[in-house]
């Protein structure tokens, strides 16, 4: 029944994760087509002599890159660092330290 239990467990971890990484690549996809389609409309608006890469042209990709990026090592960092199973060491330390 334990074993049950912690497979249990680890399967929504695993699923609570996979939603995390699913979502960050939503976001770089949405990054990626925005980013694409505002400079095609900027390249197609333009005027005869007008400079294409201006500041207004680059500050949206430029921050919003920022975020996506922090949106990434919030994810991947993580494990990277501490290691894949951080987190249960962590808890079953944190569990046997309050046993009474």
């Amino acid at each position: 029944m334990e074993n049950s239990s912690k497979t249990h467990i680890r399967y929504r971890e695993a699923e609570r994760r996979m939603k995390k990484i699913k979502g960050f690549y939503t976001h770089a996809m949405v990054y990626f087509f925005v980013n694409i389609f505002i400079i095609g409309a900027k390249a197609l608006d333009l005027d005869p002599g007008e400079k294409y890469w201006e500041w207004d042209l680059l500050k949206l990709p430029l921050l919003w890159g920022v975020g996506l990026a922090a949106h990434g090592l919030s994810i991947f960092l993580p494990t990277m660092i501490l290691g894949s199973d951080w987190e249960e060491k962590k808890i079953k330390e944190l569990m046997d330290k309050n046993k009474y």
